[in-house]
């Protein structure tokens, strides 16, 4: 067989198999490059919010176990203070004009725990909103500017939050 022939058919072969390969490749990964990654995305795995940003201090798992018809509730979250000095956290917690305002104090490298089963819960005793819908809630710490997050409003349904409702 003359090389000229077998040059001549092996070559769009070749170029056809890698034009397929190609396709494949871009037709099975194509949403992953133009989608971001879900794990790259930050999130509070639990009920509550996580608030950063707000100074010094963190917020964990922040949210709100209210009775049924949401007239009282209890807040419930964690202060994290990684620093050398003690601050204090500002909170107010619903809509202007029916505002929760407290502060609390967290010593330095320490985590203080609000309204668990061991702890005196924080009350809010005009909450008017009821399980399943969020309130908005601000948080400053040391010099920082503040942040504003929608704190969740909860129900005892579950057996570890049954303790927590006012």
């Amino acid at each position: 067989m003359p090389s000229s022939v077998l040059g001549g058919s092996v070559k769009p072969r070749l170029i056809a198999s890698l034009a397929v390969c190609a396709a494949l490749a871009v037709g099975t990964t194509g949403c992953s490059m133009i989608s971001s990654q879900a794990t790259t995305i930050p999130y509070s795995a639990a009920e509550g919010v996580n608030v950063t940003g707000s100074g010094p201090l963190e917020v964990r798992n922040a949210f709100i176990v209210a009775t049924d018809d949401g007239s009282e509730g209890n807040f419930v979250a964690a202060i994290v203070n990684d620093t050398d000095q003690s601050h204090t956290l500002t909170v107010e917690l619903g809509e202007e004009g029916s505002t929760i305002d407290f502060t609390v104090r967290v010593p330095a490298n320490s985590v203080v725990s609000l309204g668990g089963d061991e702890e005196e819960p924080i009350l809010i005793e005009d909450l008017d909103t009821p399980p399943g819908a969020d309130i908005p809630g601000y948080f400053q710490s040391g010099d920082g500017e503040g942040v504003l997050v929608s704190v969740p409003v909860l129900d005892g349904a579950l057996d570890y939050l049954a303790p927590l409702v006012p």
